[in-house]
């Protein structure tokens, strides 16, 4: 049996995009030839000028669209009720819509003259397909964004670009206590520290009423669109900020999370201390995807390395290993949905496709396998 691998087709780079961060990765819902790439810098000292580009499988030397953001790009998703519009957020808050079918470099909607814009960075935003009769809107579709200021916002595309928040995110340590009763406290200061950084969240895929939030202190809370008062529960076993969060497209009841403290954890959402543990390298996780379609396999990227995991094989090993180029960080990656690709984001400004060769490949039983394992790891610790 041939080992499985990774190997490199091309990449989508020009000079334009080149040495620009790559931060973010969508396909669009309808057009599965199309991909949104987000260029911008995570770090306040390196800011500079973003771009949001469409590139087309059919030609890689150059964009279909580009779009010069006055922020980085920090994150960006295509709508599925109108393909043609694509969400982009960037480091200074800003949310703004562009129609990607328009030749022009503006965006039709932004947030810049909303009194409640973000004024700091949005970490991640995604449109959210929701029930037509529980909300009332049209097209059954809202756009949700997650803020360094603490906030998870959705925005209404009405006249412009109104928002409400669905939750803020408040800390969870035991910070208050610490205060001598001679100290005095600025309001100011007293507000700012009780606001826990988003950076990422992920909506139920059976149920979009139920999301989970990923913060800047480690910690992931299970909330609901009908409260926005408290958290349904909290998992907390990361030792740093949570990057990403992926509910599985197979397990309803089962997530991945990954972080800065080098360590992706697989939950069940009934279970607040994570069944396994998967830490293969001394680097912050930056970004994890499931398979679209096997149920045991998921990818993940640190700074300096792409791992492929197959739980049906190994649980303490990734299956495949590719190491980055010296000098470059990896930043994102995304899986093909009609193909056996993965798309690799680097801090160079390009998008390596690789092909996936001799992973297992889906059917039913995996579904059962990826609950057994569950189970009898479940039952070991016991």
């Amino acid at each position: 049996v041939t080992s499985p691998s990774l190997d490199r087709l091309w990449s989508f780079v020009c000079d334009i995009t080149k040495g620009h961060n790559v931060s973010s990765t969508s396909w669009n819902k309808k057009n599965l030839d199309l991909l949104a790439v987000g260029y911008g810098h995570f770090g306040f000292k390196e800011q500079k000028a973003g771009l949001a580009c469409c590139w087309s499988l059919k030609n890689t030397a150059w964009p279909e669209r580009i779009f010069h953001c006055e922020s980085g790009v920090t994150a960006l998703d295509f709508s599925a009720a109108s393909p043609n519009l694509l969400a982009v957020g960037m480091y200074d808050g800003t949310v703004a819509i562009y129609n990607v079918q328009n030749k022009d470099d503006v965006p039709v909607l932004d947030s810049s003259d909303n009194p409640n814009k973000h004024t700091c960075p949005v970490w991640q935003l995604k449109w959210i397909e929701q029930d037509h009769n529980r909300l009332g809107e049209d097209n059954g579709e809202i756009l949700v964004s997650i803020c360094a200021d603490g906030r998870i916002t959705r925005w209404h595309i009405r006249k412009g670009l109104d928002c409400s928040d669905l939750m803020r995110l408040k800390r969870t340590g035991s910070d208050r206590s610490k205060k001598s009763a001679g100290e005095k406290e600025m309001k100011g200061e007293a507000f700012i520290s009780r606001q826990a950084p988003g950076m990422c969240f992920d909506f139920l895929p059976a149920d979009c009423n139920i999301y989970l939030a990923g913060t800047e202190e480690g910690h992931i809370h299970k909330c609901s669109c009908s409260y926005n008062e408290q958290f349904l529960d909290t998992y907390k076993a990361h030792k740093g900020p949570v990057y990403k969060l992926a509910w599985s497209p197979f397990c309803p009841d089962v997530f991945l999370s990954c972080s800065a403290d080098w360590s992706i954890h697989l939950w069940r959402q009934d279970i607040l201390k994570p069944i396994l543990t998967f830490s293969a390298t001394t680097n912050a996780v930056h970004d994890i995807m499931w398979s679209p379609t096997s149920p045991l396999v998921f990818g993940a990227v640190t700074e300096n390395r792409v791992e492929i995991w197959d739980l049906g094989v190994s649980i303490l090993d990734p299956i495949i290993v590719s190491s980055a180029k010296p000098g470059v960080r990896l930043t994102t990656l995304l899986f093909a949905k009609n193909t056996n690709c993965v798309l690799i984001g680097d801090s160079d400004g390009q998008v390596s496709v690789y092909t996936l060769r001799n992973v297992s490949s889906s059917d039913a039983s995996q579904v059962n396998a990826l609950y057994d394992l569950i189970g009898a790891t479940l039952a070991s610790q016991l």
